[in-house]
């Protein structure tokens, strides 16, 4: 256990403001629901979490992890708990590779989920350049809050035994430490969340009329427009990590630059593709020169717009960019392709590009609602 999460298991407790932001806004349900169990929204809790414990928000560039706190990548999560303490949540979605998983009987399916599970993980560490990880609980009982931390772990494939499952739909196992459950239709893996001994209350005072509390606090006219930290972006583009003609990673460009012929080229020389409806639609977002291209771990690289109709994003030195991608993030050994089924394992198949308001510009990977497929259809 890294020193930042032995400290934070030993002090969250005492962030007071945290606990009180968290109630007054659980206190606002029914602005959400008649239930009388507090409603509070998953990216409510991500955020709140985040402003009050300093930490990086990565909701919308990191698969397995909600925020960077110092070296720690932590998931966060809100859901209702049951009586016992006990719920089951998504922790994983496979629905691109659904057509490799039918096939499988229970336990070599319960092996390769717990396979492509494990390689996510990994491949966010490596993003993140995190040391450890933990997941962060807000549950949801009737009239309070049950706030508590759990392990974020792998799961240990040798130890993998099968459970039995009251449905045709689903698998249930477990390994020494967890229960999973993966629901075939919908190709989603979800895990058994359990309170332990060392949890926080916060008790739900929730208010009848949230509506008339709040025309009370504002009088005046409130002001929607966005305020923009110095590190936040202004705006940004998605670009894919695969052809656009065949939905395939090309062999001998982009991701498999490095092997392409015509001259010697080093083993990590790649670039990312930057079709022409991003230029044709943000002729501006890129300068013509280089610019500092900050990856999620911290690194800062120079980066430029290469190749015959700037087509291609690059680092100088070029290595670099490969390097992070291919050995850090998707492990493959030299003169191994990238495939579309390695982007498919950790469900990324392209990237964000930021532009910062300190003229920085930072990359990150983009989750499925923020492909470049989504992007151009404007969804």
């Amino acid at each position: 256990m890294s020193t930042d999460l032995k400290q934070f298991l030993s002090n969250w407790t005492n962030n007071v403001a945290y606990f009180d932001m968290l109630q007054l806004l659980a206190r606002l349900s029914k602005l959400f629901s008649e239930n009388s169990t507090p409603y509070l929204d998953y990216r409510i809790a991500e955020n709140v979490f985040c402003k009050y414990f300093s930490a990086k928000n990565e909701a919308r560039s990191c698969h397995a992890f909600d925020a960077k706190l110092d070296s720690i990548g932590v998931g966060i999560k809100t859901f209702i708990l049951k009586a016992n303490g006990t719920s089951v949540e998504k922790i994983a979605e496979f629905d691109k590779l659904k057509a490799e998983l039918d096939p499988l009987s229970d336990f070599r399916l319960a092996k390769k989920l717990a396979e492509f599970r494990n390689k996510g993980i990994d491949a966010a560490v490596n993003i993140l350049g995190v040391d450890d990880r933990q997941y962060h609980i807000v549950g949801r009982m009737q009239n309070l809050l049950r706030i508590f931390n759990s392990p974020y772990e792998k799961i240990d494939i040798s130890s993998i035994k099968m459970e039995k499952s009251n449905s045709v739909n689903t698998i249930r196992f477990s390994d020494d430490k967890n229960l999973y459950v993966f629901n075939r239709s919908k190709s989603v893996l979800m895990q058994q969340f359990r309170c332990p001994r060392n949890y926080k209350d916060v008790p739900v005072d929730v208010i009848e009329d949230p509506y008339e509390v709040l025309a009370k606090c504002f009088k005046r006219k409130i002001s929607t427009k966005k305020l923009l930290s110095n590190e936040e972006a202004e705006n940004y583009v998605i670009l894919p990590l695969y052809s656009t003609r065949d939905k395939e990673v090309p062999q001998k460009s982009g991701l498999n630059q490095w092997n392409a012929g015509g001259r010697d080229r080093d083993e990590d020389e790649v670039y990312i593709s930057v079709p022409k409806f991003i230029h044709n639609k943000f002729p501006d977002f890129f300068p013509k020169g280089s610019f500092n291209l900050e990856l999620p771990n911290g690194q800062c690289l120079s980066a430029k717009l290469c190749q015959q109709g700037a087509k291609g994003l690059m680092s100088n030195p070029n290595k670099a960019l490969g390097k992070w991608i291919l050995r850090d993030v998707l492990k493959k050994e030299p003169g191994e392709l990238v495939t579309m089924r390695d982007l498919n394992i950790l469900n990324i198949d392209s990237v964000k590009v930021a532009k910062l308001r300190s003229g920085n510009y930072k990359i990150s990977f983009s989750k499925d609602y923020q492909s470049y497929e989504n992007f151009i259809a404007g969804e």
